[in-house]
């Protein structure tokens, strides 16, 4: 096998595997489960990982490089102010679920964390760091609009970056629950007035 054949099989299992363990959580996967949704052959999974515990960790971060890199171009947007960024990128999630039916939302990281962070410290680790990330980013594009007098000058922007994060994360847990978007546009609505311009 090829290298690029062998990086594509190892993204497919990846993507596959994550799509399963985010829905039936780690300890109700199996590596059985993880391959069928591939569609391969179980000991095809060991030339990639070593361990469920391995595929989890190498999981995470195809799945969250990415996305966090999204995050980072979104804040960075040409043409809009830091604020108008945040509200922006925030504005278009929400969009994104009104526009579903019923919406939906399986978070592969809040999964893990919920059953696996006191259980496994490289897998609770690993959260953490992908968790921090998306909160420096957040309070990087913070401290632009300090800059230019968006927030206010005593605004501890670390500490507001890792508030709406968590917001952000308990309305999207309201939302699977409850199978509405009401929680994500309560948030959004609170999000504009705490960065309302002074």
């Amino acid at each position: 096998m090829n290298n690029r054949a062998r990086i594509d099989k190892h993204e497919l299992i990846l993507t596959k595997g994550a799509q399963v363990m985010t829905r039936r959580g780690y300890h109700g996967t199996g590596v059985l489960e993880i391959v069928q949704a591939a569609g391969i052959p179980k000991g095809s999974f060991y030339h990639y990982f070593a361990s469920k515990e391995d595929f989890a960790l190498q999981a995470l971060d195809h799945l969250y490089t990415p996305r966090l890199e999204r995050y980072q171009a979104a804040l960075s947007v040409a043409g809009l102010t830091p604020r108008e960024r945040i509200l922006c990128y925030y504005a278009e999630l929400v969009a994104h679920f009104a526009r579903q039916e019923c919406p939906e939302y399986h978070c592969f990281i809040g999964s893990l964390s919920f059953e696996m962070a006191e259980l496994s410290q490289p897998i609770g680790r690993q959260v953490e760091i992908i968790l921090q990330r998306s909160v420096e980013t957040l309070a990087a594009c913070l401290e632009q609009a300090q800059l230019i007098n968006e927030i206010d000058s005593e605004t501890d922007c670390q500490a507001l970056a890792e508030f709406i994060g968590n917001a952000w994360e308990g309305a999207l847990l309201r939302m699977k629950v409850g199978r509405s978007v009401g929680p994500l546009k309560v948030f959004l609505t609170q999000l504009e007035r705490l960065l309302a311009l002074r």
